[in-house]
């Protein structure tokens, strides 16, 4: 903005507002486009798997590791504010409680902005000053707080109510002795009215009072047309109101018990609109207009926010700063590369065998040469994690150690793991229950009783010492072999391959718990992923190889198009609709019967666990998909030289049945996936022929305390695949043949046309419903 030069843009007002935001969003767009379209470009995977990959004559990097995703330095991203919510988390954990807990709201009305308006303006069309402003405001607000002391000492801890209150106050001030105090906090400390005076309020729409607990118990007075007390007065201070003129909220927290949801409330990201779309006036028959059209969750941004962005003004800023320490064994760290590197480059290119935590050249710890204070937060582990969790544990109590070496050392003893240097220093306890559980289960079951145990032991219980446990009962586990075989070699590689397959079937990898190595001489499946291995074990059921010829017309026109794609190996979608008892599972089994006569690999799962115990060979889709909680990345987790990224990779066909009652996004990243491990990425599922099924007239995708339109929103009907996809129905109810009403009925109650009385419930026909009496 200079002097004697006409800007057209500063005097659009409203077009200068929606220039700002769209500028902005434009920014951020490209931004996230650039990530978009380049993540297949940039990977990542531990150093020790790169190495791993290398030795077995791997030579392309894209042919290993994962995707990288949305980083944590992408400012507003959900990893950036959750990074950001563990920092200040920690300087929690250093210094403790928060004692005050301030917020400043910009005043549109400060001279710095009325004065540099041009006539006819108001404030709210220069969003560019308004940001300016406010910024110069909170800089100097801070410099009065961190280096002027106003408030006190920052290192000063406040004891006693008669501090806070030399600090804040919540009363109106004497009109005569203070009249510009007292007119400042009549303008902006009110608040209200609200409650029962205005029930249309913002703090009490839908709710009988205040969500804020207005009013507040004090002394009677009388401002801006209403009858307003000291009940009503949001806590400030007086010198900083009197400064800054404009809201300025100070309020006491130490006695908050849950602290860390004040911290949630300041990093819980970018405020958000639920945006149903209807056409003007459309009803429905029963004269309702709260139909479901169009929904979309989107962010929302005003024209100061998008010029605060636009700026590059800081979101966030801890002091001091907080510094996050990895935590990995030797070797484990995460390595970044390109997709069109060569492995052996990447694994001997300077500093890829190095981590933060380790100097460049002796690989050992060293203090820092910077002299600015730092708090340091280290990545946390669990227990089920094993010797990872034990080394945090070391690093948490172990001061001065300058190497993995030097915390295994014990007394001039270096120890083989970081269990046994935690428990030798007293930080963790030898449990003896676990001992003697085995103890006691070996005198009364077999030994693949006792194998079964173990394994369950491994997974659930956490114990400290594995390996010690796995020496003493392993002559228990193994009676059944040593009986057969003399060779204690070949019976300890047996017991292990057994515990092996326990371990995968609960989705655990028997090299991470500290068990002896199993030979490959000894491994029928050495050398083939653990995923494949089971699928190909599969027992075949006879009869599921002939249900081919016991389809009805239905079912042999949905059969005959899926298999063609599958024969052709041209890879196609397909959704199978068709309401309960049409034989939808039975199509499952007929096609997987088909597939694995010819000894290929088909994949069955499902969104929920019952459905996937009649499936042959049946799998939740969380399981056999890695599957995550959340669908931050669009992806998921297995990296490409994974069994699970092999097993889908070989397979013919996959069946997700139960797709229905799935969020979209978790079908959508499995097609992310797909494409990505498959290397097609402009085919859907990377070319692969995928059946979902399912009916919507059922349960649909549960979302926490979701409304009916997000319900709607996190459905497959939603996605993108869905116009993709060959529909094929089902309608012949073969399960209720003999009742052909009840179907009918049934289908009326799903699709929502059958009668319901006032409250919108089904009333149930008298001859289906057992009268009740007496007692039963």
């Amino acid at each position: 903005m200079r002097p004697g030069i006409f800007n057209p843009i500063l005097y659009g007002k409203r077009l200068f507002q929606q220039f700002a935001v769209d500028t902005y969003i434009k920014i951020e767009s490209s931004r996230l486009d650039y990530i978009r379209n380049n993540q297949d470009i940039l990977r990542a995977n531990q150093y020790q798997g790169l190495v791993d990959s290398w030795r077995t004559g791997v030579e392309d990097a894209n042919e290993v590791g994962k995707r990288t995703v949305l980083s944590p330095t992408f400012i507003g991203g959900p990893r950036n504010m959750r990074r950001r919510y563990m920092d200040v988390m920690a300087l929690v954990r250093k210094f403790g409680k928060p004692d005050i807990f301030l917020t400043m709201t910009c005043n549109p009305n400060w001279d710095e902005i009325k004065n540099e308006l041009y006539p006819g303006q108001s404030p709210q069309d220069r969003p560019d000053l308004v940001s300016r402003v406010f910024r110069a405001k909170l800089e100097e607000l801070k410099k009065m707080l961190m280096e002027k002391d106003i408030l006190g000492k920052r290192k000063y801890k406040i004891t006693c109510p008669e501090q806070y209150d030399l600090l804040i106050s919540a009363e109106l001030p004497n009109k005569k002795k203070y009249p510009d105090l007292y007119r400042m906090v009549t303008k902006h400390m009110m608040h209200g009215p609200c409650g029962m005076l205005n029930p249309l309020c913002p703090c009490t729409r839908g709710r009988t009072s205040c969500k804020n607990r207005y009013p507040r118990p004090f002394y009677d007075s009388t401002s801006q047309g209403h009858i307003l007390d000291n009940q009503w007065v949001v806590p400030y201070n007086p010198c900083l109101l009197r400064t800054f003129n404009c809201h300025i909220n100070v309020e006491a927290c130490s006695s908050i018990k849950s602290v860390k949801y004040l911290f949630k409330y300041i990093y819980k990201g970018h405020d958000r609109a639920s945006v149903a779309v209807r056409e003007a006036g459309k009803k429905d028959d029963k004269g309702n207009i709260d139909e479901i059209t169009q929904y979309k969750e989107a962010r929302w941004v005003t024209p100061p926010e998008a010029m605060w962005r636009i700026y590059s003004f800081d979101l966030s800023k801890n002091h001091p700063q907080v510094q996050q320490l990895q935590l990995h064994l030797p070797d484990m760290h995460m390595v970044t590369y390109h997709k069109q590197d060569k492995i052996e480059r990447v694994v001997k290119r300077p500093g890829a065998d190095e981590s933060m935590l380790t100097e460049s050249n002796g690989k050992f710890w060293k203090p820092r040469k910077n002299a600015v204070y730092q708090v340091g937060r280290l990545v946390s582990a669990h227990p089920a994690e094993g010797e990872c969790y034990f080394l945090w544990v070391l690093l948490n109590h172990v001061a001065g150690a300058t190497s993995y070496r030097d915390l295994r050392t014990v007394d001039g003893v270096l120890l083989p793991s970081f269990r046994e240097a935690a428990e030798r220093r007293g930080l963790i306890e030898e449990d003896n229950t676990l001992d003697e559980c085995l103890t006691e289960n070996s005198l009364f079951h077999m030994p693949s009783s006792l194998r079964r145990l173990f394994a369950t032991i491994l997974v659930f219980c956490e114990p400290n010492d594995v390996f010690g446990l796995w020496t003493k009962h392993l002559d228990a586990m193994s009676e059944d072999y040593r009986r057969n075989n003399p060779n204690p070699s070949l019976v300890e590689q047996v017991v292990l391959i057994d515990i092996r397959n326990m371990l995968q079937s609960m989705g655990k990898d028997i090299r991470s718990f500290p068990l002896p190595r199993i030979d490959d001489a000894y491994d029928d499946a050495s050398g083939i992923p653990r995923e494949i291995f089971e699928e190909a074990s599969i027992d075949q059921d006879p009869e599921d190889v002939g249900l081919s010829d016991s389809l009805n017309e239905e079912q042999r026109a949905a059969y005959e198009e899926i298999m063609s794609k599958v024969d052709t190996e041209q890879g196609d979608l397909f959704f199978v609709d068709g309401p309960g008892g049409t034989g939808k599972t039975f199509l499952y089994r007929a096609l997987l019967g088909t597939l694995r006569n010819q000894n290929k690999l088909a994949i069955a799962t499902t969104t929920f666990g019952v459905a996937a115990s009649i499936m042959p060979g049946g799998r939740t889709a969380h399981s056999r998909f890695k599957i995550p909680l959340t669908f931050e990345d669009g992806c998921f987790s297995f990296t490409k030289e994974s069994g699970t990224a092999k097993l889908l990779q070989q397979a013919s066909l996959i069946i997700w049945d139960k797709a229905s009652m799935a969020k979209r996004q978790a079908m959508e990243a499995l097609d992310n996936s797909l494409r990505d491990i498959m290397g097609r990425q402009d085919l859907s599922f990377g070319g692969k022929t995928v059946v979902f099924g399912g009916d919507f007239r059922q349960v649909l995708p549960i979302v926490r305390k979701g409304s009916r339109a997000q319900i709607v929103d996190a459905t497959l009907r939603r996605s993108y695949l869905w116009e993709s996809m060959h529909h094929l129905k089902l309608v012949r109810n073969m399960r209720a043949q003999s009742d052909p009403w009840f179907a009918e009925y049934l289908l009326r109650i799903g699709g929502g046309t059958e009668e319901v009385n006032g409250d919108g419930d089904v009333c149930l026909p008298d001859d289906i419903c057992v009268p009740y009496s007496g007692d039963s």
